[in-house]
């Protein structure tokens, strides 16, 4: 029998709303939700997963979409983007739009740091849901969000290059935080990846200012680090994780963002 990529995970199940999805736990200390990016959570999402709970993290690991722990193939995505794009939930195409399942990944933030305590939770999105933790900062648990490669809304032209998946009442409150909460948001992307274009960096620094920190790594043609000019997915599948290398650099910055926003104390990797 193959072995479950998965089987270091404990399988739970969160309610809210009259919505049910299985979660992936483990790990101990303040909790980290991480969401996962298409095609779903495959074994590199949940080998970042691990990364996060080598620094002394509890990591809760929604499925929303996807097969669990099968790998990250073109024939992957190309199978769940369709049902995904257009579902009610995600409303991957809408502008100034707070997708409805963010009020399930609210609530799950809530439950997260009433089960693990500290000062509150830490998550990170990665493409599709890339954009997730923005939204998801309107609850006053989350501390600590961090943008990997967002992706929604779907589509070409100007207004949805900037546009940030969420409504201006949500990002509003968000704001308010940055001013009176010292909440802090961390993005990274690469700099010629389609899917997460330039605007949304510059809509997230105008609108939130300096409680923006963004990160955009070179993927020129001809850049130095090789990386191809439509990388991508920062934290995993386009991920070189070797010190010196750029989104090394990024994976370690993004860990050390929520040991520092959790009051986590832990030493970084070599």
């Amino acid at each position: 029998m193959p072995t479950d990529p998965l089987d270091d995970f404990r399988r739970t199940t969160f309610t809210h709303g009259g919505r049910d999805h299985t979660v992936y736990r483990a790990g101990e200390g303040t909790a980290v939700i991480v969401l996962a990016e298409l095609p779903g959570i495959t074994p590199k999402v949940a080998d970042f997963a691990r990364k996060v709970i080598a620094r002394g993290h509890t990591v809760f690991m929604p499925h929303l979409f996807g097969a669990d722990g099968v790998e990250g193939t073109t024939g992957q995505i190309v199978k769940v983007a369709p049902k995904v794009c257009v579902s009610r939930e995600f409303q991957a195409f809408a502008l100034r739009t707070t997708p409805p399942a963010i009020d399930w990944l609210r609530a799950l933030a809530r439950h997260a740091h009433s089960e693990c305590g500290g000062p509150g939770v830490g998550a990170v999105g990665m493409c599709f849901t890339g954009g997730f933790a923005l939204a998801m900062s309107v609850e006053p648990a989350l501390l600590a969000p961090v943008l990997s490669q967002p992706s929604l809304p779907i589509g070409f032209g100007a207004r949805r290059r900037g546009d940030l998946a969420i409504s201006d009442s949500d990002l509003l409150k968000v704001i308010e935080r940055t001013q009176t909460e010292d909440l802090c948001v961390l993005g990274v992307r690469f700099t010629h990846d389609p899917l997460s274009p330039r605007d949304r960096f510059r809509s997230l620094r105008r609108m939130l200012g300096d409680a923006f920190i963004g990160v955009e790594i070179d993927s020129s043609k001809g850049n130095q680090w090789g990386h191809r000019n439509a990388a991508h997915s920062v934290l995993t599948e386009d991920l070189v994780d070797e010190p010196g290398q750029p989104t090394h650099d990024a994976l370690v910055q993004v860990l050390d963002f929520f040991d520092e926003r959790l009051a986590v104390s832990a030493s970084a990797p070599e």
